[in-house]
């Protein structure tokens, strides 16, 4: 007798626990606003907020794509007076110190990229942050984000992803004409076997299993509480638990090591196991917490249509404790900054001692990461 949907998707709950999640259907990603970089952060010992003369006066600039092929860029550059803006070398919009633009009629590319360029001082390159694959919903740029010194972390450089293992023939060719050359793959051995990673002609492939050996979350939560108290028990996992810090370690070894990026790390559904990647790497480069926090909640959104349809083949109930293993909530990345420090005291000793990044090689990250 053939399973019913609610079936399942019951029997995905235990590997959702951590993975979160298998999707049932095709899926296409809600176009949303990337959050808006910040120039204030959470007080948070780690946060350096020292002050520093930068050559890049915008202290914002987003780049948003709509689902009708139009463009909405908005930016601020103090002390500038004018700021023109191109795509393909050709001047599509412009203003002042502050605006926003709607422009539209671009001829299609893998990715749009605009040149904020201001009549005093540097320049940014910037694109919309979602890279657009038929087979991924979560596919995104690490990059685009204003560090508290004025800084810029690049476009380009760095991308985080949900699963691989659908990818069409298309996808792969344009991951290749992006640059992507080494691909980090967290998750664990089951999701490894049943759903192999597919990625471009030319890439360098590494498991870096962030729960490797652990024999933790094998019971599925009963209630609400319950689930919710996995996922912050799984975040702390990443930050103190052996799988974790050799993981993640491997992924901060590539990027430092790795001058011919584009670097990539995944997970299942691109949130969790790669939500603590970016916001690891994020705060190491220098942005701001609440910058940090939008874009780990930015899942949420990029993943709406997903995990709405993994909840609706669910009764009500079942639905509420599968609820928040799909979610991204600041209480789960909370739970790795508070590891972090009874763990480590400060991040730049958990880089260190932990991850196994040294001052030098810190130094070297934003050397070759930021801009400004």
């Amino acid at each position: 007798m053939q399973s019913s949907p609610a079936a399942n998707s019951l029997k995905g709950m235990k590997k959702a626990l951590l993975a979160a999640t298998v999707v049932a259907s095709a899926l296409t990603a809600s176009l949303v606003a990337a959050p808006a970089a910040s120039a204030t952060g959470w007080d948070l010992p780690w946060n350096n907020h020292h002050s520093r003369t930068t050559s890049i006066p915008f202290t914002e600039a987003t780049v948003t794509a709509g689902a009708d092929g139009r463009f909405t860029l908005k930016w601020k550059a103090q002390g500038a007076k004018r700021v023109e803006i191109r795509a393909n070398g050709k001047v599509v919009a412009k203003g002042g110190a502050h605006g926003t633009a709607v422009v539209s009629g671009l001829p299609a590319a893998d990715r749009q990229w605009f040149d904020f360029e201001p009549d005093r001082g540097e320049g940014l390159r910037l694109a919309d942050r979602l890279v657009k694959l038929d087979g991924a919903v979560n596919f995104r740029d690490a990059g685009g984000y204003r560090t508290t010194t004025g800084q810029w972390v690049k476009m380009g450089e760095v991308y985080r992803a949900d699963a691989l293992n659908k990818l069409t023939a298309a996808d792969l060719a344009k991951l290749q004409r992006l640059r992507v050359k080494n691909v980090f793959d967290l998750r664990m051995e089951s999701e490894r076997t049943t759903d192999p990673d597919k990625v471009p002609a030319g890439a360098k492939y590494t498991v870096a299993d962030v729960f490797a050996g652990s024999g933790s979350f094998q019971a599925l939560p009963k209630s609400p509480d319950e689930a919710v108290k996995a996922m912050v028990d799984a975040e702390k996992a990443m930050v103190s638990g052996e799988g974790g810090k050799k993981a993640y370690s491997q992924v901060f070894e590539g990027l430092e090591r790795d001058r011919d990026r584009a670097v990539l790390f995944h997970c299942t559904a691109g949130k969790d196991r790669t939500g603590w990647a970016n916001a690891a790497l994020l705060t190491a480069l220098g942005v701001p917490g609440d910058t940090v926090m939008a874009d780990y909640l930015a899942s949420n959104d990029y993943r709406k249509a997903a995990n709405d349809a993994v909840l609706s083949h669910l009764p009500a109930p079942q639905a509420a404790v599968y609820k928040p293993m799909l979610d991204v909530r600041a209480e789960y990345l909370n739970s790795g900054y508070d590891e972090v420090k009874a763990e480590y005291g400060t991040f730049d000793r958990y880089l260190k001692d932990g991850l196994g990044l040294d001052s030098r090689e810190l130094k070297q990250l934003k050397k070759d990461l930021l801009v400004g």
